[in-house]
């Protein structure tokens, strides 16, 4: 028998029936959707918790740059990477972590704490700045090839124009002039028109020349031959 073919009292009974029939199912229903509620704000407010958290120790990192006090900056950057790993904080942090570590000329830190950016950024922009950065350190200690294939996989993410230069200084050091001189090209293409930087990437980029043109040797015309005949005659 249809439902609908019942009466009222019927009808309730039945709804009465299947509700008591049911009604672990139904508060185990409720509770798990309250729990996954309920966890979703506690990660919400976690999230808050922790940001909020690498904020003041990017804060105490930063005082400590600035004030000049590399111990304390470097316990500040160890205890941030460490708690922090996956925070945008750690990232710039470990990033001006490399830029004194150039300054006291070492190098290998400086690799390093870039390398560290690198591989830990969630970011694509944040990603790809601590990239082309790795990538021109690469370069300037001799390791084209490593920043060639590392700036290779470094997201775009607005930085078109910085990377095709780059690109380019990295060819040039390897001495593809020809190819250094395309990625100049499309370094100016990807360049606004009234960037500041637009001059000196032209200059690089003319400094090459043309691109060198392959020429065949110039064949003999058929005119040639008879008059070379005529004048042995």
């Amino acid at each position: 028998m249809a439902f609908d073919q019942l009466d009222e009292h019927e009808q309730s009974e039945l709804v009465r029936k299947w509700i008591r029939d049911n009604v672990a199912s139904i508060f185990v229903g409720i509770g798990l959707g309250l729990l996954v509620i309920f966890g979703y704000f506690q990660w919400q407010a976690h999230q808050v918790r922790q940001n909020a958290m690498a904020a003041s120790e990017f804060v105490s990192f930063g005082a400590a740059v600035g004030a000049k006090n590399e111990q304390g900056a470097k316990t500040a950057l160890d205890r941030i990477q460490k708690e922090h790993a996956g925070s945008t904080y750690a990232v710039i942090a470990a990033m001006r972590w490399a830029e004194g570590a150039l300054v006291r000329k070492d190098l290998a830190g400086a690799e390093q704490s870039l390398q560290w950016a690198y591989d830990n950024a969630k970011n694509d922009a944040v990603k790809s700045l601590a990239g082309q950065n790795l990538a021109r350190l690469k370069l300037g200690t001799d390791k084209a090839a490593e920043a060639l294939t590392l700036l290779n996989a470094v997201p775009v993410a607005g930085y078109a124009s910085s990377i095709a230069e780059l690109r380019g200084d990295i060819l040039l050091a390897q001495g593809n002039r020809d190819e250094a001189r395309s990625a100049y090209q499309a370094a100016l293409d990807a360049l606004d028109a009234t960037a500041p930087n637009r001059q000196s990437l032209e200059m690089k980029r003319d400094d090459l020349g043309t691109a060198t043109a392959v020429t065949a040797p110039p064949a003999a015309t058929p005119a040639a031959a008879p008059a070379a005949e005529k004048q042995n005659s």
